[in-house]
């Protein structure tokens, strides 16, 4: 139980710091770029907790939300 609540943590941990990241990397990029980006960070964030921090399931979780966030308010 120790290892799973130091891996959330680390895991929230990691968000906070791809976020604050993103935040400041994200001036030159249209909205449909952000909400890529974001959608990716999100979904690699829930894959990992999902599947226990597998690589598999980060990297998955990356692809779907990146396809999820780049289809958000397309026109």
């Amino acid at each position: 139980m120790q290892h799973r609540h130091t891996l959330q943590r680390t895991v929230g941990a990691a968000a906070l710091a791809m976020a604050s990241l993103a935040l400041a990397a994200c001036s030159g990029m249209t909205q449909q770029e952000k909400n890529t980006a974001i959608g990716a960070g999100v979904g690699a964030v829930g894959g990992s907790i999902l599947t226990g921090g597998s690589t598999t399931g980060t990297l998955g979780g990356a692809a779907v939300g990146g396809v999820i966030g780049h289809e958000i308010n397309k026109k």
